[in-house]
């Protein structure tokens, strides 16, 4: 078997008992966990992945041992994957293998016990201070979208959310009364954050002002019950793609690199956090991440800061 064919599944048919507790278990994490449709997506796409590869090399896939585990693995790495895209994958394996297990689908597994590859941790992009007043200032606020546009980055440096957060926010998720909004992140999982007050204006001018120019533009108007925050000139809901390319084309004007992604804009809201003084827990919590440990990969950005913690704080100092 070729490291081309380790990865690409083709027309391979998949075992049949392997394929129909795959779809389960797809249809498990998007409705009753409530996963993402971009993390059903991903999980879809390892598990046919590797449903594949067993195909190929004759392996029965729900009773693959760890030899056969770490040859996987081993093909993987030969075909060029980087260690981060094998741990997705070993990560999504382990997953429905545990799921397999407590269904009854399989008696035992070994997933559980190949030990997921070593990823470099590699310090989070942020945007410097000149570089982030530019971008904001880059929409065209005499404009409907650019109204929107503003809102758009506003609110990314505002409250940390996630491009889908940011996509599928409504109007009704927003309480002016205590500058607050109610973000869903993974797992469906809702959080509250503050917004700052120039970030709650430009909001205000595209609800008063942009939203409304662009609904009646494309000919359309608010049905009942909740209203989606960013339309798009048709007015429908932008999803996190429609975002994800306004935000290019700002980042392009704003002579920005390439790099500089939505995801970006989070790092540097977390990163701005620590470094003004706030605790980690508060930023855990904003973020929305499950484990304080993620969170922490943060303060590797901000050692200033630490240091006058500790020469404050410290009784030898």
């Amino acid at each position: 078997m070729s490291a081309h064919d380790a990865h690409d599944v083709g027309e391979v048919e998949l075992d049949a008992r392997f394929a129909d507790a795959m779809d389960e278990f797809i249809a498990y994490i998007a409705r009753v966990e409530g996963f993402s449709p971009e993390t059903v997506r991903a999980y879809s796409s390892h598990l046919e992945a590797f449903g594949g590869w067993c195909a190929r090399a004759a392996e029965d896939a729900l009773a693959l041992d760890v030899r056969g585990f770490r040859r996987y693995l081993a093909d993987m790495r030969r075909a060029g994957y980087a260690p981060s895209t094998c741990a997705a994958h070993l990560s999504s394996i382990r997953s429905f293998f545990r799921w397999c297990l407590f269904e009854g689908v399989v008696e035992t597994e070994a997933a559980s016990s190949i030990q997921m590859p070593k990823i470099p941790k590699n310090l989070p992009k942020t945007i410097v201070a000149s570089d982030m007043d530019r971008l904001l200032n880059t929409p065209d606020n005499t404009t409907a979208e650019g109204l929107r546009d503003a809102a758009m980055l506003e609110l990314f440096y505002a409250t940390g959310a996630r491009i889908s957060e940011l996509s599928g926010l409504d109007i009704e998720d927003f309480d002016m009364g205590t500058r607050t909004v109610r973000l869903f992140g993974k797992g469906s999982k809702e959080r509250i954050v503050p917004v700052y007050r120039r970030a709650l204006e430009a909001l205000c001018r595209y609800i008063e002002q942009g939203r409304p120019a662009l609904l009646e533009a494309a000919g359309r108007r608010d049905a009942g019950g909740r209203r989606p925050l960013f339309i798009s000139k048709r007015g429908n809901r932008m999803d996190a793609a429609a975002l994800r390319y306004r935000f290019r084309a700002l980042c392009r004007r704003a002579g920005l690199p390439s790099d500089v992604t939505p995801h970006v804009m989070r790092h540097t809201f977390a990163t701005d956090l620590l470094a003004g003084g706030a605790d980690l827990r508060s930023v855990q919590e904003l973020l929305g991440h499950a484990s304080l440990s993620t969170t922490t990969l943060y303060t590797h950005l901000t050692p200033d800061r630490l240091k006058t913690a500790v020469k404050s704080a410290h009784p030898r100092t």
